[in-house]
């Protein structure tokens, strides 16, 4: 949660139950310039004043961003980190309220991982891909629609997303998928599915899925083993792409698939 000294905010630590306390202690230790550890618990006399009224305990560090607390400079590198793809690591130290790069494991630290922003490629533009998108698009990913199917891939059928209608294996070695990025292909074309599923694979991307019956996926795997991928790589492909969750329709196989992501996202 970002509070500024004004008390403008955006993001929250509890869903609403502290917020209006924090933003009060924030604005002191932004005067004040100094860390402060807040620890709320459920008791008769404090439950409604602070807001806790479902019980539990939380704890809450408040840094001003300070050179002594949580560095200016530090907003910049997770920011470059992020965007060159990577995932840059955050240690605090409880008891002083110092920020430092990089992971420092011991008692009382405090590591947090910036993950790089998550991205989804879509090989083909058909109905799935209409009701994935804005599922995606909600849950944050930037994502990139590939199809060369240009009657397919266009503005009207797909009104504000990025289209690419170049070849999927040339788009997506120039798009370069990182370990916080997911393919997925919905083409039901091997001259589509394949070389893009075939570049996937060369790369760290989380999340992997195709579209298709499990007897198709047994045949695109037996075309990919006959390109030279073992076992062991062509188990990271998802097929049929998503969770059995009997979906029908396109927008439930959408629902599907965002919910096979996620789970890979949040278990890896």
């Amino acid at each position: 949660m970002l509070v500024r000294d004004d008390g403008a905010f955006e993001g929250s630590v509890s869903g609403g139950c502290v917020e209006n306390d924090i933003i009060v202690q924030a604005g002191e230790a932004i005067a004040g310039g100094v860390a402060r550890r807040l620890d709320y618990g459920i008791t008769q006399e404090t439950a409604w004043a602070v807001g806790l009224p479902c019980g539990g305990k939380i704890g809450i560090l408040v840094q001003p961003v300070a050179p002594g607390s949580f560095p200016p400079a530090m907003l910049e590198s997770i920011a470059r980190s992020r965007d060159a793809g990577e995932r840059l690591s955050v240690t605090t130290d409880l008891a002083t309220g110092r920020s430092i790069s990089g992971e420092q494991p011991g008692e009382g630290q405090f590591i947090r991982a910036y993950d790089p922003p998550l991205r989804l490629a879509i090989i083909g533009a058909v109905h799935i891909a209409q009701a994935l998108i804005p599922m995606a698009t909600m849950l944050d990913y930037d994502i990139l629609l590939i199809d060369p199917r240009t009657a397919y891939a266009t503005v009207e059928r797909f009104p504000g997303a990025r289209i690419d209608t170049g070849w999927p294996d040339e788009v997506l070695a120039a798009w370069k998928p990182d370990a916080a990025s997911a393919v997925i292909t919905l083409a039901h074309d091997p001259k589509l599915d394949d070389s893009a599923l075939a570049a996937a694979l060369a790369s760290s991307a989380f999340y992997i899925g195709a579209l298709g019956s499990r007897r198709s996926h047994a045949r695109r795997l037996e075309r990919l083993a006959a390109a030279g991928f073992d076992d062991a790589t062509l188990d990271r492909i998802h097929g049929p792409v998503g969770i059995a969750i009997g979906a029908a329709t396109p927008a439930e196989i959408a629902l599907s698939i965002m919910a096979g992501i996620t789970a890979a996202w949040r278990q890896r």
